[in-house]
């Protein structure tokens, strides 16, 4: 594929990847306002997210794993996969938060201030995460994989600590769900 038709087929993309990266948020950001009356809470669902947060990065692990095997075909499904994971996280995220009240955390001390740096830097990277991904994995199934490269040096560490962070922060709240 010569590089013209490469950044053609980037380009098809990147208005998706704007519409995405910027109605993702918001719209979280919305239904996380929105309660649904009436409704049984869906307080099976934290574990169960958490558990996505930790294959994801654990599926990421193994993706970068594969790519420095060269293992080019199980690093794509292994990606596809992880990107599968984080919208079925965030669905279930969403969900739940739409069935039943915010949970306060309930530690104090030095502890109180580590929970809510990392429950602060998961949020916000979460958001900037979003276009790094969509890059990334556009650059990859167009085989730019120059700047596939480029790029995925920044979007793993940022999707593994965002991934990670989720896991911990469930720990660190799970005792004081109700």
């Amino acid at each position: 594929m010569s590089e013209q038709n490469t950044v053609l087929n980037e380009k098809k993309y990147n208005k998706l990847i704007i519409v995405l990266s910027v109605l993702v948020p918001i719209v979280v950001a919305i239904l996380f306002g929105v309660k649904i009356p009436n409704v049984e809470p869906l307080s099976f669902l934290p574990p169960i997210y958490a558990s996505i947060n930790a294959t994801t990065a654990l599926v990421l692990v193994l993706a970068f794993l594969a790519i420095r095997k060269r293992n080019i075909k199980l690093h794509k499904r292994l990606m596809t996969t992880a990107i599968i994971l984080s919208a079925l996280f965030l669905v279930m995220y969403v969900a739940y938060h739409m069935t039943s009240d915010s949970t306060k955390y309930g530690g104090d001390g030095m502890v109180k201030y580590f929970y809510y740096f990392i429950l602060l830097t998961h949020i916000v990277l979460s958001i900037v995460v979003i276009p790094f991904v969509l890059i990334t994995y556009v650059r990859g199934i167009t085989n730019n994989i120059v700047k596939h490269k480029k790029i995925a040096k920044i979007t793993f560490p940022l999707w593994l600590y965002v991934a990670v962070t989720g896991v911990l922060v469930y720990i660190m709240i799970s005792p004081y769900y109700v």
